[in-house]
């Protein structure tokens, strides 16, 4: 590795920094920079983990661009999906609105989230849609080209990074072959792009050594289950599923059934195809989701949000009786027509029981095929290194070690080892025309930053390790009156105990406390000194939370109030 070079190697790099996606699943990222030029490669979304009480979303940290707004070019979206865009109302505002390029239904979605974060923000979009997917852009010393990928939302693409000393082409989401209907997409072309070449390879699937599943073979069992289902089907997906949706809308006419859409996110997408065109059917089997009691059980769909358990989506509330006009029938069928996002199994896991309680037919992938993933397999991902021919690979997007799976993968079919490069997020690699690509050693400022609440992202680490410690521990507020004559306790303290012990149960804990509490207090204000009642609140933490720790095991977030009387 190296960590520095000169000026004149610096201004002829290609750098390429991570700011998210290379560690996790979402957050996704990616700077491009070449002199004094930035071109930025979307902004999405990371959502929280178990141990994050009270965080809506995680974004990329954005701290290496401060300063540098006028040299970013251009953000380009690959796609329309939350882990690529989620993160765009809050970012593009704060780097001064930069230029957007992106297709159609991507830039839709865009503007529609900037209106929901703040109410007239998507009048600051200035934008570059796409009307060819074979376009080129010129950007100062970038030149930007694009190219179709198979994903399971529409408008997806990749997009190739053309500079001076190297080019890096980027798949952005992706899957082969899915769609055995029509050829499946080659990407012989891009082997010709100008070397040094960099394929920057999304491997989600780097694990994955079972065939892709075809839409074919999805609709064949999608079909089946609409067509003869007993009773009401609903069909939880994701809202961006707006392909799928436009094509059970289209078979439900064919079959004379009604279909319903519900959840704020589904019903936006829906009615932004249908701007855009891609929606052209279904204006008298579209029913409002209040109506579907006026038609027979049997000839209604639902097609709603939920499929990953998520507290206010359609189907929980629909699970757990507080939805509406939707109350479960045994004979409804239920299918869930989207894979589980990682983290979400055991939410998942939860809401399948609560639903095999209530009805006879819920049908997932487990028992059979009726969804097809947007994301790779083993096979693929060495038949795309194989078509591009690339001078280097950067396997991106995924977990740490589904890189390195990628990396043996790719190394599986004979690339050479030094040329794929595992990279953490905001590392910095440096691209030239003539020389190895280097490391360096410092990486960028890309640590968490947590929105909180109506998009606040002003949110310290502090915080959430206090809502920590009240989710494991609890919290013990303790009220002492003191007579500000003589500094002695009047009566004994106050307690107020939540989620540490309960005040009945644990009387004698409680009773040693409030012992313990009179002696700190007594102590510090019987020697006839002036009285440092910070100083003491200090002591009471302490001396508290040693003694519970000794009784308990447990620290709960320790309160003390001294009211002087």
């Amino acid at each position: 590795m190296q960590t520095q070079l000169n000026k004149t190697e610096e201004d002829s790099s290609l750098r390429i920094i991570p700011l998210g996606g290379q560690e996790e699943v979402g957050r996704n990222m990616t700077v491009f920079e070449y002199k004094n030029d930035i071109v930025i490669l979307d902004m999405g979304l990371q959502f929280p983990e178990e141990d994050m009480p009270g965080i809506d979303y995680i974004i990329p940290n954005i701290n290496y661009l401060k300063g540098k707004s006028k040299n970013i070019k251009a953000v380009v979206f690959t796609h329309g999906h939350m882990d690529h865009i989620g993160a765009a109302p809050i970012l593009l505002e704060k780097l001064g609105y930069p230029l957007v390029i992106g297709l159609p239904l991507t830039i839709a979605l865009i503007k529609n989230r900037m209106e929901n974060h703040k109410k007239g923000s998507s009048k600051n979009l200035k934008s570059i849609q796409i009307k060819s997917i074979n376009e080129n852009i010129k950007l100062n010393n970038f030149q930007l080209r694009f190219f179709e990928v198979e994903h399971s939302i529409m408008d997806s693409m990749g997009v190739v990074f053309s500079t001076p000393v190297a080019t890096a082409i980027h798949l952005g989401d992706w899957t082969l072959g899915t769609d055995s209907s029509k050829e499946p997409i080659s990407y012989d072309f891009l082997s010709k792009t100008a070397k040094p070449s960099v394929l920057m390879i999304e491997s989600l699937g780097a694990t994955n050594k079972t065939p892709l599943s075809t839409e074919q073979d999805m609709w064949k069992n999608l079909r089946k289950i609409l067509s003869e289902a007993p009773g009401r089907i609903i069909v939880a997906t994701f809202s961006t599923q707006v392909k799928r949706v436009r094509d059970i809308i289209n078979y439900a006419e064919k079959i004379g059934k009604k279909v319903a859409v519900d959840g704020f996110s589904m019903k936006t997408n829906i009615k932004i195809a249908q701007q855009l065109g891609y929606i052209k059917s279904g204006k008298e089997t579209l029913v409002d989701i209040k109506k579907i009691g006026e038609e027979p059980d049997n000839k209604v769909i639902i097609i709603c949000t939920g499929a990953q358990g998520e507290n206010r989506a359609v189907l929980s509330r629909i699970v757990t009786g507080n939805h509406r006009f939707v109350h479960l029938k045994k004979k409804d069928t239920i299918i869930f027509s989207s894979s589980v996002v990682p983290g979400n199994e055991r939410t998942v896991q939860r809401l399948k029981d609560n639903l095999y309680r209530q009805c006879d037919n819920v049908i997932h992938n487990e028992i059979m095929n009726i969804h097809v993933s947007g994301h790779n397999n083993i096979e693929a991902i060495q038949k795309v290194v194989k078509q591009i021919q690339p001078t280097f690979v950067l396997p991106v997007y995924a977990n740490h070690y589904l890189l390195k799976e990628a990396e043996k993968d790719i190394q599986a079919i004979g690339f050479p080892p030094k040329n794929i490069f595992i990279l953490d997020n905001g590392h910095i690699i440096k691209f030239n025309k003539d020389k190895r690509p280097v490391i360096e050693a410092k990486k960028v400022d890309t640590s968490y930053v947590f929105i909180d609440g109506l998009g606040s992202d002003n949110f310290e680490a502090i915080v959430l390790r206090d809502r920590r410690a009240l989710a494991t521990d609890g919290i013990f507020v303790i009220i002492a009156a003191v007579d500000n004559q003589t500094g002695k306790i009047i009566n004994s303290p106050d307690i107020i105990s939540r989620g540490f012990v309960h005040l009945d149960a644990s009387k004698l804990l409680l009773n040693q406390s409030r012992k313990k509490v009179v002696a700190v207090i007594n102590k510090a204000t019987g020697s006839g000194q002036s009285i440092n009642w910070t100083y003491i609140k200090k002591n009471l933490r302490d001396e508290l939370g040693d003694f519970f720790y000794q009784k308990t095991k447990k620290r709960p977030m320790i309160l003390p109030v001294v009211i002087e009387v």
